[in-house]
């Protein structure tokens, strides 16, 4: 668990991608679950909860109103 989540609204970060999302809903689910990687009998719940949280996130991410951020 060494990667730390990193701020994904701008002015922090311009440019957000799909694998930048997925990457904090995995870090997100590392380290509330505790596992780096599920054991095969939890494995399509750790997935599933990476899936739902990237989800929300870009969601979130989408509807998020930054004043003084320029649109585009």
């Amino acid at each position: 668990m060494c990667r730390s989540i990193k701020t994904l609204r701008p002015p922090f970060t311009e440019v957000t991608t799909d694998e930048d999302v997925r990457a904090a809903a995995l870090q997100y689910v590392r380290k509330v679950s505790g596992f780096r990687a599920p054991a095969a009998h939890n494995a399509e719940a750790f997935d599933r909860a990476v899936e739902e949280i990237a989800a929300s996130t870009a969601r979130l991410l989408e509807t998020l109103e930054v004043r003084g951020a320029r649109s585009a």
